[in-house]
């Protein structure tokens, strides 16, 4: 039942992009690292003319929207959601091109022939999926022997980890998604293949604005026993660790590169 009740949170959460944005939207302002996560997943695949590539939980399609002239227009890259908005949303952001379909599809099902594609992406979302090992069969069994499997995490000691430990004397607890992090995905993926690499992304957020954090605390239905603090209450706390008008916070991010 609480499984169910996970999906059905993140369903409601992907209903539509304005919390995806909201998340995607700190980064971009206050991240320390200013190459950006996605141009570093991007920098780490390796995609050949005429790969088929398939992308699972594209989101709003932010991955590629800026990457389209540096890939050969030879691939057939493959963009999906399991939210029909979310493609919809993706659709809308990078237009229409011959070497581009999308669809909505969900990862523990996945309608696509057996090792039928040469790269498979998914980011940020293999966390939410609620049978992993379903999920993770199915990836198996569409990529063909010699292609590559990018999957992008967080890890434990990031953001919203960093932020429960400010309050833990008001009895907030990290309640972050541990389904899949850094710390445990080698071990889940190994199960499925033989090479597995993990790549870990330097970074983190410098905010000058703490409402915008607040927007981004708001935007997870992960965190609603911080949010029962209250916005002004949360706020008056963030601004107290702060040192010269800034507040500091850990980011962990990386990525995985799988191979059969």
């Amino acid at each position: 039942m609480e499984t169910l009740n996970q999906y059905k949170a993140v369903q409601e959460q992907y209903k539509t992009a304005d919390h995806l944005n909201t998340r995607i939207s700190i980064h971009e302002k206050y991240s320390t690292n200013k190459l950006g996560f996605g141009n570093w997943l991007f920098s780490h695949y390796d995609i050949s003319p005429n790969n088929k590539i398939l992308e699972l939980g594209c989101g709003t399609g932010d991955m590629w929207k800026s990457k389209l002239d540096l890939v050969d227009r030879s691939i057939e890259l493959t963009l999906t959601d399991f939210s029909e908005n979310m493609v919809s949303v993706a659709k809308n952001a990078i237009g229409e091109h011959n070497f581009i379909s999308y669809g909505v599809v969900n990862i523990e099902n996945i309608p696509y022939t057996d090792n039928c594609f040469d790269r498979v992406i998914a980011n940020m979302m293999l966390y939410h999926v609620p049978d992993l090992n379903k999920g993770l069969s199915e990836v198996k069994r569409i990529l063909n022997d010699t292609g590559y499997f990018y999957c992008a995490t967080y890890g434990e000691n990031g953001i919203m980890p960093f932020i429960a430990g400010l309050l833990k004397e008001y009895g907030i607890a990290d309640t972050t998604n541990k389904n899949f992090t850094l710390q445990n995905g080698y071990g889940i993926l190994n199960k499925y293949f033989a090479h597995v690499q993990r790549l870990d992304y330097e970074d983190s957020l410098a905010v000058t604005n703490v409402d915008d954090l607040l927007d981004y605390i708001y935007s997870l239905t992960s965190m609603s026993d911080v949010v029962k603090l209250g916005r002004q209450t949360l706020k008056e706390i963030l601004e107290k660790v702060m040192v010269n008008g800034i507040l500091n916070i850990p980011k962990e991010y990386g990525m995985f590169i799988c191979r059969k």
